[in-house]
């Protein structure tokens, strides 16, 4: 997926939402160079743009799985140089670059998904070329590692050699963190359920259609259902459901029978098969034989 990013400003809160790969990936570069120039520009007005916001709240929604490290480097800088408060919030899949734009947020607004997942690792690139060559990319990789691991430090205030050794593991392909991981290392500062921006779930729907109901037929149930009830079953009858259940899984387990097999019927795997005609010539060959 290409890169995505947009501003959407309402009512003193801008919105940015950053979707998909980051920046432009250096493969994409090569295929016709009048697209090439197209993307770059675009991207590069984006960043203009996001430099010259006016607002006094700005969330940034991040649902991306990274992309280029430059250019993640420039969209971070861009939203530090604002003089706004800053949420970012991370969704899915955040990792490699998109962690980077992450880091943006005012101090304690970098919130993280209570369902997302979480990735930092060392720097990626293609290298060919002769030993000087290669040599000078394995330096660069090994600067642009310092320089992450820089600014995940300065946003937790850790030792950056502690996240080094985080985006070292794995043979440098990191490891996926849970939320609270993330939290827990300094990458993130809170963990939400977005409850805001998700559907109500299943239960909670239920729960309010009693709510309704109840109330239509005159009854508040918060104030007259006794304190052990809920709306079908009070504690004792909660109670007598499980031991009912409880019983019935164990005579189910008590009446299975162990699992019965069918005599083989096909040849396995190397078998020799026999045609009718062999079979038939075999039986009277033992019968001339007097087998």
């Amino acid at each position: 997926m290409k890169s995505e990013i947009q501003i959407k400003n309402s009512a003193g809160v801008c919105r940015i939402e950053i979707e998909g790969t980051i920046g432009v990936p250096e493969e994409w570069q090569f295929d016709q160079p009048e697209a090439r120039v197209a993307t770059y520009e675009k991207f590069r007005d984006t960043v203009r743009r996001i430099a010259g916001i006016d607002a006094p709240q700005i969330v940034v929604d991040i649902r991306s799985t990274g992309g280029d490290v430059n250019d993640a480097l420039l969209i971070h800088d861009a939203l530090c140089s604002l003089d706004a408060h800053i949420t970012t919030r991370c969704y899915g899949y955040t990792a490699s670059a998109a962690t980077i734009i992450a880091q943006a947020a005012s101090p304690g607004c970098r919130e993280i998904s209570a369902n997302a997942l979480y990735l930092i690792h060392t720097a990626i690139c293609a290298a060919e070329g002769n030993a000087a060559e290669i040599a000078g990319k394995l330096d660069l990789l090994r600067q642009t590692d310092t320089r992450i691991a820089a600014v995940y430090a300065a946003r937790s205030g850790r030792p950056a050699g502690e996240f080094e050794a985080l985006m070292a593991e794995n043979n440098g392909n990191g490891r996926w963190l849970s939320p609270e991981e993330a939290v827990a290392a300094g990458l993130a500062d809170t963990v939400t359920d977005n409850g805001e921006r998700t559907a109500p779930s299943l239960a909670g729907n239920i729960a309010r259609g009693w709510e309704r109901l109840l109330a239509g037929i005159g009854l508040n149930r918060r104030e007259e259902l006794p304190a052990d009830r809920n709306v079908l079953l009070t504690a004792g009858e909660r109670q007598e459901l499980l031991r009912r259940s409880a019983t019935a899984i164990r005579q189910a387990q008590q009446n299975a029978s162990p699992t019965c097999t069918k005599p083989r019927e096909d040849p396995s795997y190397g078998d020799t098969v026999r045609t009718a005609n062999q079979r038939a010539y075999a039986e009277d060959v033992k019968r001339f034989k007097g087998i």
